[in-house]
């Protein structure tokens, strides 16, 4: 073999699949056909748990986030209908301003120092297949070779050459019926309202900053990003899309026209300074696709090669780095022999439902901006409905990725929460922040998580929990823990201080739920595989405890 797994695209999601898969102890290639990495800049920040999961990985400060865990956003838009998310008491959402040239930088810095061979100006060129591994012909600058490889995996976005060699079919629908408009300007500083950042457009009035702003005849966004050249955008719709067919490329004077088409008014736009990124561009239209299968024998798809959508609300990230979290343990599961039947399979079941969701609530985000009267009626109407917390909770769980339950395969979480042989409401969900105390002192879970091994977390009264990993300890890590200020045995809080655990303490669940924690079993992803909140787990729990980690992490070792 050449290498374990050949990735084809050094996007964001090539390599971050690649980090995760070298984490694991297997040998990825990436291929990419460009011979750099792009400048341009396709998104303009991280939105959603991606944050959160990026945390777990190490990379939240890298990234620009700070030395602060991640906080939550007070404030978001849904179809450019503001979301108050500040009176949300288990706010999911979460934001990281960093341009997508720049995530790449990191992640290609990260995949450096981990080993990865990263293979730019070669392109994936053909493929075949057989029950043992791929072969991928591939041109490079010195002419075509070819690697083998265990798996392939396409992360070459919407117009993959994996997916079209793989013969795997991409439905959906493409619009024509729209033009968007997009560049990096500088606006007279006088404009600009010192107390919200807004934008005063002579002869319309105040436009807020980073919103979707919609009138009866397009969509208007002002964003002014620090240390960056501001954005501008426009998006119209018939006639005016037609003008973006066969036009040269676009120029601050087309992008000021369709302004004041917009808004009726004229802003003056002058060309962007600094370093950049700098964005000039024009897109006609859209697709909304689902490939058909994620999944061709050895060769699987993730991200924008699986699905394409809509960017309004900037999904895109957030579920393609998540499809390749997911993605990467099961492979190297695969690789290294101890995987489970099906775990493999449980990659399209579930991040699918994932991808469907994004296409979903892109859709009605793209109908909630159009122009028409019944358009604004509606737009009255969700306006009144976001008046309830609970929808703004459930639309910003919904834009956040985090409504997302998986089937561990052990029933409905609503029958408990983990004690008496019922199922722990966090069973299946993304696992909460904790802050604990290992014996070394303060640590967060991020700070556990970090190398991508699945973990047993007992929080029990006598760790006793970790022994029923023994059989798992060559793939499971075990950490035993207490909440911070309770202490560690022979620590200076004392035996009996420690024996509270964090056993009936509450812990916000992503459905608003709550439920307490004494042992947690974490898969790499970081999603609940199974949870328990009695300090001395009864023998059916630990019955479950042990068909988690033979449902996810295979048979125990024989000579455990």
């Amino acid at each position: 073999m050449s290498a374990d797994v050949v990735i084809a695209g050094a996007g964001p999601n090539g390599l971050m699949l690649a980090c995760e898969l070298s984490l694991a102890g297997v040998r990825p290639i990436v291929l990419e056909r460009l011979p750099a990495r792009t400048t341009e800049n396709r998104a303009n920040g991280l939105v959603g748990q991606v944050v959160r999961m990026l945390d777990r990985r190490g990379l939240y400060g890298r990234l620009g986030g700070g030395t602060e865990p991640p906080r939550p956003v007070p404030g978001f838009v849904f179809g450019a209908l503001p979301l108050d998310l500040s009176t949300l008491d288990d706010n999911p959402l979460y934001m990281l301003g960093t341009p997508q040239q720049r995530v790449e930088q990191v992640l290609e810095e990260r995949a450096a120092e981990l080993g990865v061979e990263i293979r730019r100006g070669h392109e994936l060129a053909g493929l075949s297949q057989d029950a043992e591994e791929v072969v991928a012909d591939v041109i490079g600058p010195d002419g075509p070779y070819r690697l083998r490889a265990r798996y392939l995996v396409g992360a070459d976005g919407g117009r993959s050459v994996t997916r079209k060699l793989a013969g795997i079919g991409f439905p959906g629908v493409t619009r024509d019926s729209t033009v968007s408009r997009t560049a990096s300007v500088t606006v007279p500083p006088e404009l600009v309202d010192p107390a919200t950042g807004g934008l005063n457009v002579p002869g319309y009035g105040l436009v807020p900053p980073f919103m979707h702003h919609r009138t009866e005849r397009g969509l208007f966004v002002f964003a002014p990003f620090p240390c960056r050249p501001a954005l501008v955008s426009t998006m119209e719709w018939e006639p005016a899309a037609a003008e973006g067919d066969g036009q040269p490329p676009l120029t601050l004077e087309e992008l000021g026209e369709s302004v004041r088409r917009v808004l009726g008014a004229d802003l003056p736009l002058g060309p962007s300074t600094g370093s950049g990124p700098h964005v000039m561009r024009r897109l006609t239209g859209g697709n909304t696709r689902l490939a058909e299968r994620f999944r061709d024998g050895r060769v699987l798809l993730a991200g924008d090669a699986a699905h394409v959508h809509s960017a309004i609300g900037g999904p895109g990230l957030n579920l393609g780095l998540q499809d390749v979290v997911n993605l990467g343990w099961k492979l190297a599961a695969e690789i290294h022999g101890w995987a489970p039947p099906g775990l493999l399979d449980s990659y399209e079941a579930e991040r699918r439902p994932a991808a469907e969701r994004v296409v979903m609530h892109s859709q009605a985000q793209s109908a909630l901006i159009a122009p028409g009267a019944e358009v604004t009626a509606l737009r009255r109407l969700f306006t009144e409905l976001l008046g309830d917390r609970n929808v703004v909770r459930h639309i910003a769980a919904t834009m956040a990725g985090s409504d997302i339950r998986y089937d561990m395969g052990v029933g409905d979480g609503a029958a408990g929460d983990g004690g008496a042989g019922g199922v722990h409401s966090l069973t299946g969900r993304w696992a909460p922040d904790l802050s604990l105390d290992t014996g070394t002192g303060p640590v967060r879970l991020a700070e556990l998580t970090a190398d991508a091994r699945p973990l047993l977390l007992d929080l029990t009264e006598d760790f006793s929990v970790a022994r029923e990993a023994a059989g798992w300890s060559d793939r499971v890590k075990v950490v035993g823990a207490r909440p911070p200020h309770s202490g560690m045995p022979g620590g200076g809080a004392g035996e009996d201080a420690a024996r509270g655990g964090f056993h009936g303490s509450a812990v916000p669940g992503e459905d608003g739920g709550s439920g307490g924690i004494a042992a947690l079993l974490l898969r790499p992803d970081c999603y609940v595989a199974w949870a328990s909140a009695s300090p001395r787990p009864d023998s059916r729990e630990r019955d479950a405890l042990r068909a988690a980690l033979a449902r996810w992490f295979g048979a125990p070792a024989e000579d455990a």
